[in-house]
């Protein structure tokens, strides 16, 4: 299915559907307007399928606040489209799987070093990805080089990435470095269902298959010498290491699982939706604070296994080029969700609220002065990360105060930086480029 129906262009970068857009369905009544950053060139891939109607569908939450938005790598989804950012009401509105995503706490996270890609031979990267793909298990169904007991998966979803430094994976600064310090304090594993468990416990510390990916990058272009600089990346041919991962086979079951959980909820508080995938429940309702409670815990999941992946990273390079990862510089510059619902404050109509903000394939970007990102960054802003498709460029750009627009959010994924730079929600920093990559 494709799209006819309104896209108002406001700007180079914003286009809308207006709150008018009525579609096939007379009862559709759009709550607010919808607004897709895009850009002209980038049009004729938005109308190929359904995903601007996704966008429209997002305005009927119950409790939705501003407008439903998408980012500029919009594409069809379950529930929402991916790129899709909605804030509801803490109190009066809904929260939603679709507007999480199956993969919940998909995410990035960036390693710099202090090498230079001149002071390593193509020997040298080809025994680092090979030591890294030996350490990091991936591909479909991989499975962990470590099997957590149910006590210890119980602990790790309920502390995250701590978990995993405590276990001696990792150092204790790195968690300052990570979103929300890589734990939602809300996780609760008594809403999590045993067959979670037990597709998660074999797969903590694994990379997984599809898009996800362990890749060497060169730093190529500093588009931000003083935002570079901070980050701990400010030379031309630094070597970096993003990984790119989720919650595996333990997310996509905590999703499956409430996705049934908040159809009959729909029914239950007589909720009217225009698609059934777009599933929910009042935030405050038990039904919500179940999900919410295990989407948490799928969150923490990610978060211990990026830190996990993070550590045998470190032992590869500390092996294949015999110095510790302490004198390679190996610092975590920064870690991001794209598939999450996380309670915030914003500005909207001049008012502070309190939201429940769903992003799916779509990032955190808040700006300067924001006490929630670590100290070192608010001066310029939070490091977003925005990962290449597995052999084109990454860039990292940083968070600005305009993103308040989109509850601070922008895209995650590379191919649309140009759009988000333009609309001036985030501002592109470094581009990098690929070395070598781990993928399954």
């Amino acid at each position: 299915m494709t799209w006819n129906g309104p896209l108002n262009k406001i700007d180079d970068f914003r286009y809308e559907i207006p709150k008018s857009y009525k579609g096939e369905n007379e009862n559709l009544h759009m709550k607010t307007s919808a607004i897709i950053y895009t850009s002209k060139q980038m049009i004729p891939q938005l109308l190929r399928d359904n995903a601007a109607e996704q966008a429209a569908n997002m305005t009927m939450l119950p409790g939705i606040l501003g407008k439903a938005m998408a980012m500029p790598d919009i594409h069809w989804g379950y529930g929402f489209p991916i790129g899709g950012v909605a804030a509801t009401d803490e109190e009066t509105g809904v929260i939603s799987p679709g507007g999480v995503g199956f993969d919940i706490n998909c995410g990035v996270r960036l390693v710099r070093t202090n090498i230079s890609s001149k002071d390593l031979n193509k020997q040298q990267i080809h025994d680092l990805i090979d030591e890294m793909f030996r350490n990091v298990p991936s591909g479909l169904g991989s499975k962990a080089k470590i099997r957590l007991k149910k006590g210890e998966l119980d602990d790790a979803i309920k502390m995250g990435a701590s978990w995993a430094v405590d276990q001696g994976y990792g150092w204790e600064k790195d968690t300052e470095f990570l979103e929300e310090q890589g734990c939602l304090s809300n996780a609760d594993s008594s809403v999590v269902s045993e067959k979670a468990m037990q597709r998660g416990a074999p797969q903590i510390g694994s990379l997984g298959a599809g898009n996800h990916f362990l890749e060497i990058q060169r730093v190529d272009e500093i588009f931000d010498e003083k935002a570079a600089k901070i980050f701990g990346i400010d030379k031309v041919d630094q070597i970096c290491v993003m990984i790119h991962t989720g919650s595996r086979g333990f997310g996509h079951q905590v999703c499956s699982d409430h996705l049934k959980v908040l159809e009959r909820a729909v029914k239950k508080y007589n909720i009217w939706l225009p698609d059934r995938q777009l599933a929910c429940a009042p935030v405050h309702s038990p039904e919500g604070e179940n999900y919410f409670k295990a989407m948490a815990c799928a969150a923490n999941f990610a978060w211990c296994n990026r830190q996990m992946i993070v550590h045998w990273v470190r032992e590869s390079f500390e092996k294949i080029l015999k110095s510790n990862a302490e004198d390679l510089g190996m610092d975590i510059v920064y870690d991001v969700c794209h598939n999450i619902a996380k309670k915030e404050s914003h500005i909207i109509d001049g008012k502070k609220r309190k939201v429940v903000v769903h992003r799916k394939g779509a990032t955190r970007a808040f700006g300067p002065e924001k006490t929630e990102i670590p100290l070192k960054y608010q001066d310029v802003g939070q490091p977003v990360l925005i990962p290449g498709d597995m052999g084109t460029e990454s860039y990292v750009l940083c968070g600005t105060r305009e993103a308040s627009e989109t509850f601070s959010s922008t895209c995650h994924g590379a191919g649309r930086v140009d759009t988000v730079h333009g609309a001036g929600i985030s501002k592109k920093v470094i581009k990098m480029k690929p070395l070598g990559v781990v993928k399954g």
